[in-house]
């Protein structure tokens, strides 16, 4: 088994370094071990609401990666004023904002040009995912540390206040975050390197490229719905959420803690561990995450009927979308020539052959209406790309008709 020290994967002379959170809200979990399935009792809302504060705010000690290595605070206090940072995707807390911050947003007395501003809401904790210290240094708020918490990629807010700024919705993926240029500001990486994260795009980053040096980015996937489901990843690595968690806490935010995965020869020892302690309550805070409803008005409860019956038949959607999770996950995984989302874009290699398993998991389904584009690539925009995908590849003849109605039922889950 290879192992990879973390000064070595620190190393900016590898094309890998900077990897991004893609799953940081799937933290690791203390009750159980990683071989025993998550399970589908409710959490303990008294734990859960401790996971809430750690799924918000704990780095597990990543700051010394972000900080030390990339730089990124030096980054943010030049040049990152909160436009810039809305319009990589970054999202602010309008709960975590005192009253004179809004009404000088408001009136325009507080700039979003400078900053400074950026700074001063880090030390509010008002940036979705992101940790900031500051310190007085010489008389001025100085950003000293920066880490990523679980939120980054796996919290978006609903813009009651303004585009981006607004209400936190934990579990929804930000398709608005573009790690890959985010990373691609750090002073510590070579051009080649900022050229891989800048050509990722919004909403989908590459968990395995800092160990194959492959680019084949996956779109950000939902946190929430996660209850009863044992298989959380796309391929379904692990028998629980705490396998890939403890995958991403080390290896992607890389936070303080230790991974091994002999199937890929992946083997990290980052001491002292911060996150085990953490993850008990995490846990209960990620399964307490329910898949959002359809928005009213935003589906037709009749065609969606008759979509439910082409969903059960024609459409052969129910052979592999089943039980109250919409998903055969938890009892088998399918081969990369089963599935439709392959070929991968940009001619880059089959993301199964990438993983342990070398398989790809049915997805859930609730709360699908929330989270384009689909697959783990992104290949289907729509749901209606997705309905034509599947059509297409496995020969369904559905109708035009058909077609409609089964987009309209998949709109209501």
């Amino acid at each position: 088994m290879k192992r990879h020290s973390f000064s070595k994967m620190y190393g900016i002379r590898r094309a890998g370094v900077g990897a991004f959170l893609l799953q940081p809200a799937l933290a690791l979990i203390v009750a159980c071990s990683d071989n025993d399935s998550t399970g589908s009792e409710p959490p303990d809302p008294e734990l859960a609401t401790q996971g809430k504060d750690i799924f918000r705010f704990e780095t597990y000690g990543d700051e010394s990666f972000w900080t030390d290595t990339l730089r990124i605070h030096e980054v943010i206090t030049s040049a990152v004023d909160p436009t810039t940072a809305l319009s990589v995707g970054l999202k602010v807390d309008a709960e975590a904002l005192p009253a004179e911050v809004v009404q000088g947003i408001q009136n325009g007395s507080i700039s979003l040009t400078d900053p400074a501003t950026t700074v001063a809401l880090l030390k509010l904790n008002a940036v979705v995912g992101l940790k900031g210290t500051v310190e007085t240094v010489n008389g001025k708020d100085t950003l000293t540390a920066v880490g990523t918490t679980c939120a980054l990629c796996h919290s978006t807010v609903n813009n009651s206040f303004a585009p981006g700024i607004g209400a936190r919705l934990d579990g929804w993926p930000n398709h608005e975050l573009n790690p890959g240029a985010i990373i691609a500001l750090s002073p510590a990486l070579t051009p080649d390197q900022k050229a891989v994260y800048n050509s990722w795009g919004p909403g989908k980053y590459d968990p395995r490229f800092n160990f194959d040096g492959q680019n084949g980015p996956q779109v950000i996937p939902p946190a929430y719905g996660l209850l009863g489901v044992n298989k959380i990843t796309v391929t379904g690595d692990g028998s629980n959420v705490a396998y890939w968690n403890r995958y991403v806490g080390v290896t992607q935010m890389h936070g303080h803690g230790s991974f091994s995965e002999p199937r890929t020869g992946v083997n990290v020892n980052n001491p002292p561990d911060l996150i085990t302690p953490q993850l008990e309550a995490l846990q209960a805070y990620q399964l307490s995450l329910n898949a959002p409803p359809p928005p009213a008005g935003s589906f037709d409860p009749a065609a969606a009927a008759r979509g439910k019956e082409v969903f059960d038949g024609p459409g052969q959607c129910a052979t592999c979308h089943t039980g109250p999770v919409l998903t055969d996950a938890n009892d088998r995984l399918h081969a990369p020539a089963d599935v439709v989302s392959e070929p991968e874009p940009n001619g880059a290699p089959s993301y199964a052959s990438r993983s342990a398993t070398k398989m790809y998991r049915t997805a859930p389904l609730r709360g699908v209406w929330q989270h384009p584009p689909y697959f783990h690539n992104g290949v289907a925009a729509t749901l209606d790309a997705v309905v034509e995908l599947y059509d297409t590849r496995k020969g369904l003849s559905l109708t035009p008709e058909q077609k409609a109605d089964l987009v309209q039922y998949l709109r209501s889950l």
